[in-house]
């Protein structure tokens, strides 16, 4: 059995405020703490085969045009390179939001959702940033997706542009 322990420290104001809080999860029998890590399967071989697909797709579009150009013109052709491997997608898929039992619509786009399955944002940008991996990861977890590829084609080798991001 686990248990969840919490353990929460308040200082009075007049010596200055602080809070302390604390979880931790406990096996009872052992009494060791362990890691709260969740469990997920592993990614399905349908969308390992989506993924590596669109990275080929991916490499094709940057051996033709290049680094330099702007996010709209790769995607343009990431979509063209798509079709013509007949992979379903959508470009531009609105990405509500719940929260306590509102939806809303926030204006939260993916670049592109393969099959319903994989998540892929594009970048044309000179120097990743994390915020784009937090960005993935949460479009992820809005989505319940659990596989997004972040792509940046302004790299002279694609395959230091392309980011896999699990959830």
């Amino acid at each position: 059995m686990w248990t969840i322990h919490l353990v929460i420290a308040i200082q009075p104001p007049y010596l200055g405020l602080w809070v302390f809080l604390c979880a931790f999860v406990v096996n009872e029998p052992d009494m060791i703490p362990t890691a709260t890590a969740t469990r997920f399967d592993p990614i399905t071989a349908d969308v390992e085969a989506l993924a590596a697909s669109v990275v080929d797709a991916a490499f094709q579009v940057h051996k033709a045009l290049g680094p330099g150009l702007l996010e709209s013109v790769y995607e343009t052709c990431l979509c063209y390179e798509l079709n013509q491997r007949r992979i379903p997608f959508k470009s531009q898929v609105a990405l509500p939001i719940h929260y306590n039992g509102l939806t809303l619509d926030n204006g939260l786009r993916l670049d592109m959702l393969i099959d319903g399955k994989l998540i892929v944002e594009l970048k044309a940008v000179e120097k990743m940033q994390s915020l784009y991996n937090a960005q993935l990861l949460t479009y992820l977890k809005l989505s319940g997706l659990r596989l997004g590829l972040l792509i940046n084609f302004n790299t002279a080798l694609i395959k230091d542009g392309i980011k896999r991001i699990v959830r």
